[in-house]
């Protein structure tokens, strides 16, 4: 019993994992306002606290985690259609360029929503595993590793070292995010689109080059190709070492790292050299608690107790485009000027709480649509789009 359990739920905890990121970036994306980082103040100090509270645990828990995890899924998902074009004797490279196309294009459709969305990024960068796809495991590993230090960050500390009269301009995405607030908070709609499409879409870009994203989202999606390749979500007990071991290694990296960033201020004066060193430690600071979170909900989920428990984020996973595109839609709808408007009227606390009930109805919602259906609404077009004029 135990052994079929495992092989009917061995995608289920990749989904699982997917729906637990799709719930964090929820929560997190509602107390920033999606992207919109105007509140009201609380009136009290006790709502004050809570506000803060909330905030930084949020922010501890699943800032720069959540998307990693998605991130880490995308790459294994990857694979799995590689993997299983493969064994049909068809190179699904071309066909992924064309995916990625595809979803360049839906990542457009969602940024006129939310200026802060990542399908584009991924587009992007999920080209960088049509040259990788090939290589073996050690090779692969290495890029992957060699990415996650943040060569460019290397490079701008040393360049600022050698060159003690260098002095960074200011990040390009501040202009940016300027422009975008006013559209945001006005009640033109047509006009935060088309802001939303332009100022919105460089501020991401840019920002996520500027933090680091870029070369951090490569390596994660190579990592979780190699989750696939090494069947790491599968066989228990043959993988039990491996994610038992990196869990404490994980939890052994993550605890220097935490105090590291806090010290790099005291340790670093010149902005030259802080800015990238503080890039570079927070990206693994991060990846080393996103790796505790993931590898921890692995070796939990083989109890059947908590596979009760967590699966109700099941669904959430299996729709996890669909419940992205729909967040951006009612954030929008919710916080934005040209919808209620209500980033004026819902501190942190109350966001939050808007935040777990728009949680709690996309699971609603895609249990019903399961009922029925393989697959989400979006990820049902993206599929059949994907595959337009093959013979499968």
């Amino acid at each position: 019993m135990n052994e079929q359990l495992k092989k009917s739920s061995r995608i289920e905890v990749a989904d699982v994992l997917r729906g637990f990121a799709v719930m964090a970036i929820m929560l997190l994306h509602n107390i920033e306002h999606f992207n919109l980082y105007n509140f009201p103040q609380s009136t009290t100090p006790l709502f004050q606290a809570l506000d803060k509270g909330i905030w930084d645990s949020m922010f501890f828990l699943f800032g720069g985690k959540a998307y990693a995890i998605f991130a880490l899924l995308f790459g294994f998902s990857f694979f799995i259609m590689l993997d299983n074009q493969e064994k049909r004797g068809s190179d699904f490279r071309l066909r992924f360029f064309w995916r990625m196309i595809l979803l360049f294009l839906i990542g457009n459709i969602n940024a006129a929503f939310f200026p802060g969305e990542i399908l584009v990024l991924y587009s992007i960068i999920g080209l960088t595993l049509i040259p990788v796809c090939k290589l073996n495991n050690k090779v692969v590993l290495i890029i992957a590793i060699i990415l996650m230090l943040q060569p460019m960050e290397w490079g701008k500390y040393i360049y600022a070292l050698l060159n003690p009269e260098y002095t960074a301009g200011r990040p390009a995405y501040g202009f940016y995010a300027r422009e975008m607030y006013p559209y945001l908070e006005g009640t033109n709609f047509w006009a935060m689109i088309k802001s939303n499409l332009w100022n919105g879409q460089l501020f991401s870009i840019l920002w996520a080059w500027g933090y680091g994203r870029f070369f951090q989202t490569a390596s994660l999606f190579m990592l979780g190709m190699l989750i696939g390749r090494k069947q790491l979500f599968l066989h228990w007990e043959k993988n039990r070492s491996f994610w038992v071991g990196s869990f404490y290694v994980a939890i052994g990296c993550f605890i220097p790292l935490y105090f590291l960033t806090d010290a790099l201020p005291g340790l670093i004066e010149r902005k030259e050299l802080l800015t990238p060193m503080n890039t570079i430690v927070s990206s693994l600071r991060n990846f080393s608690f996103m790796w505790i979170l993931v590898a921890g909900m692995v070796w939990c989920w083989q109890s059947l107790k908590v596979q009760k428990a967590l699966h109700f984020l099941s669904p959430l996973g299996r729709m996890s485009l669909t419940n992205y595109l729909m967040q951006s839609i009612l954030g929008s709808v919710i916080y934005f000027g040209p919808g209620f408007g209500l980033y004026s009227v819902l501190t942190t606390t109350a966001s939050f709480g808007v935040g777990i009930l728009l949680v709690g109805f996309q699971i609603l919602f895609c249990r019903w649509w399961l009922r029925n259906h393989s697959h989400g609404p979006a990820e049902w077009l993206w599929r059949k789009a994907t595959w337009i004029g093959a013979k499968r």
